[in-house]
């Protein structure tokens, strides 16, 4: 009652936690929170589902970050929370992929390994995948490794079943499958990772300390943008109308100029 009264949102707030053994004989919980939330007011409640264990090793500090809150009850001094690094979460996803092979787990993957963040911590990322797969008691993950796992053929059956009801447009399966061999080379040092070229500023003075929102609701204002900034990350393109004309675009970089244009 006293979240209800507090958040305005109602729901089936009572701890529904289901205490199991997991895989390695230790204790996990699930937690599952059902609300009604104000743009569904009617049909089932949406959940948020909670997963708790202390059966992990952290291996590099946590950071803090701020939380994405874009509403007026937002504290003036912030919302802060204690999560992984970026270094972590990559490590702990390629095991994650390794040991369940999940649609998730190699879409995730794939876009991490995109990330501009990999370009200074190869190093550190492959040194964590070890001690967290030594944590396990697995083999670091190769290449190799994941060909010969009989959960291949319905990794790629269930690609679209998974993913395709939360990406506007899902890339094929074999499109990130096809990147994993690079992934892995570029992680045991065998190739170096492709730098894009550059592309002309057209005389403008860029801003290098601005970077796009996090969150299409941080623009406050319906955009495309957030559109184009996917199809950008999963190497699309865009049926683009503007100004008049239409053509397909393919799309490179998000940036704003020193006199804030787009």
């Amino acid at each position: 009652e006293s979240v209800v009264s507090l958040s305005g949102i109602g729901g089936k707030f009572g701890p529904e936690y289901t205490i199991y053994k997991n895989p390695r004989g230790t204790r996990s919980v699930q937690g599952k929170i059902s609300y009604r939330g104000p743009l569904q007011p009617g049909g089932s409640l949406p959940r948020i589902k909670l997963d708790l264990t202390d059966d992990e090793v952290l291996t590099l500090d946590p950071v803090t970050r701020v939380v994405h809150h874009p509403y007026s009850d937002r504290p003036e001094d912030g919302i802060y929370v204690q999560c992984y690094c970026f270094e972590e979460v990559f490590a702990e996803k390629i095991r994650a992929l390794v040991e369940r092979l999940r649609p998730r787990d190699l879409y995730d993957v794939i876009h991490l390994y995109r990330h501009d963040s990999t370009k200074h911590s190869r190093n550190i990322i492959f040194s964590t995948l070890k001690k967290k797969c030594a944590f396990k008691g697995m083999p670091v993950p190769t290449m190799n490794i994941l060909e010969g796992k009989p959960e291949r053929a319905e990794l790629e059956a269930e690609w679209e079943n998974m993913l395709g009801h939360q990406v506007p447009a899902l890339p094929a399966f074999e499109q990130f499958w096809q990147e994993l061999p690079e992934l892995f080379e570029w992680l045991y040092h065998a190739v170096e990772k492709a730098v894009p070229p550059s592309i002309p500023l057209m005389g403008k003075a860029i801003d290098e300390s601005w970077y796009p929102p996090a969150m299409a609701q941080a623009w406050h204002t319906p955009t495309p943008l957030e559109v184009i900034r996917s199809a950008a990350a999963n190497r699309l393109c865009v049926d683009l109308t503007y100004q008049g004309g239409r053509g397909l675009i393919e799309p490179y970089s998000l940036r704003r100029t020193r006199d804030g244009n787009l």
